[in-house]
């Protein structure tokens, strides 16, 4: 069977050029007779890999060396508690910023653990624009400000920071991490699942800076407080061994086949451009996030009509575009256009589209 164009907001694609080697290092990796799936992770040869997987991060991203990498599990989500079990112990306060439900998970997590106070919502609008912020609504004293800085689900992003001067500010990147350089010198921690533009699920990978280490409450779970996978290598359990394989191959792939985050945006700024421009001529199909907070990966679209998208879902996926139903609590579609999507499946999207509307005049 031919390969799909696989628009899933996550697992998603991954780059070819990763699968086919991953394929063929399956049985035999380097010589040493196993694959990295059976290696023992305290080998030589896997400390190997997860040495270079930081280092290739580290490269790709520009990561300060004074900022520590971690390779954790849990996926983003378990970070909602870690974050204020290990951060929110200065004032026990921290500002939050609500555009979608990721950020409001991560809030509601932090009230179990201090006070987290909401400085905007775009919820009011079902999340289809970032809210301006007014920094004298900031709690100066706070220990943390989070924001998730592309919503998968609602299709925004941040293209302003918030200003949150000695506030360490923190962030959800699951869904953009890798698409394009960002400054990691402006924020006090990232975090982000590997399983839109890293790799496979499994993996989850904070960049915290040096400073906010150690803090962590007395009654903090072993395996939450982050410096004790600081002080482990990301080696205190076995991690997710396969998963940071898988990510180093990406990061190879980003680095000597892409030629880095810059030339990644441009191809992105392509994809999305393809698609928004369509949506905008559009008599049929129309994007439901305002223009100038539109994301660059996940687009999500409408009709208008539930059966007439329904339809196109169904069409779509018998011609080989699958995963273009919108989440579940939002409908209508959405392609999620990460970094393994080729340019071509955009243009043969946009194609299918322009074949359905004409069909439904």
């Amino acid at each position: 069977m031919a390969r799909v164009y696989n628009f899933s907001a996550g697992p998603s694609m991954l780059p070819q050029d990763v699968l086919k080697t991953a394929a063929s290092e399956m049985l035999d990796y380097h010589g040493c007779g196993q694959s990295v799936m059976e290696m023992s992770h305290r080998s030589g040869e896997y400390q190997a890999i997860i040495d270079s997987c930081e280092a290739l991060l580290r490269e790709v991203m520009g990561i300060p060396t004074n900022y520590k990498v971690l390779f954790l599990q849990g996926g983003a989500s378990s970070q909602f508690a870690m974050i204020p079990l290990n951060l929110m112990n200065g004032s026990g306060k921290a500002d939050f910023v609500i555009t979608g439900q990721w950020a409001t998970k991560a809030y509601q997590e932090a009230v179990r653990y201090g006070q987290a106070q909401v400085v905007a919502s775009s919820k009011d609008k079902a999340f289809s624009y970032i809210p301006k912020l007014d920094p004298a609504s900031f709690t100066p004293d706070a220990d943390y400000f989070h924001i998730c800085m592309n919503n998968t689900i609602y299709g925004t992003v941040y293209h302003q920071l918030p200003q949150t001067g000695n506030v360490p500010l923190v962030a959800d990147i699951s869904s953009c991490i890798l698409s394009q350089p960002i400054e990691v010198s402006r924020f006090g921690m990232l975090y982000a699942g590997a399983q839109k533009n890293m790799g496979p699920a499994g993996l989850t990978v904070v960049i915290i800076r040096e400073d906010l280490l150690g803090r962590a409450r007395e009654s903090t779970p072993t395996m939450f407080n982050y410096m004790t996978h600081v002080e482990n290598g990301s080696m205190f359990n076995t991690p997710p061994t396969y998963a940071i394989y898988i990510c180093k191959l990406v990061l190879e792939w980003l680095r000597d086949k892409i030629g880095g985050l810059e030339q990644m945006q441009k191809i992105n700024e392509h994809k999305a451009k393809l698609l928004y421009d369509f949506l905008d001529q559009s008599k049929l199909f129309r994007g439901t996030v305002v223009p100038e907070d539109r994301s660059i990966m996940n687009i999500p679209f409408v009709t208008g009509d539930d059966a007439l998208d329904k339809e196109f879902i169904t069409q779509a996926k018998e011609k080989g575009f699958v995963n273009l139903k919108g989440y579940r609590l939002v409908g209508g579609m959405r392609a999620s256009i990460y970094n393994a999507m080729p340019t071509e499946g955009v243009e043969k999207l946009v194609e299918l589209m322009a074949q359905f509307e004409a069909a439904h005049r």
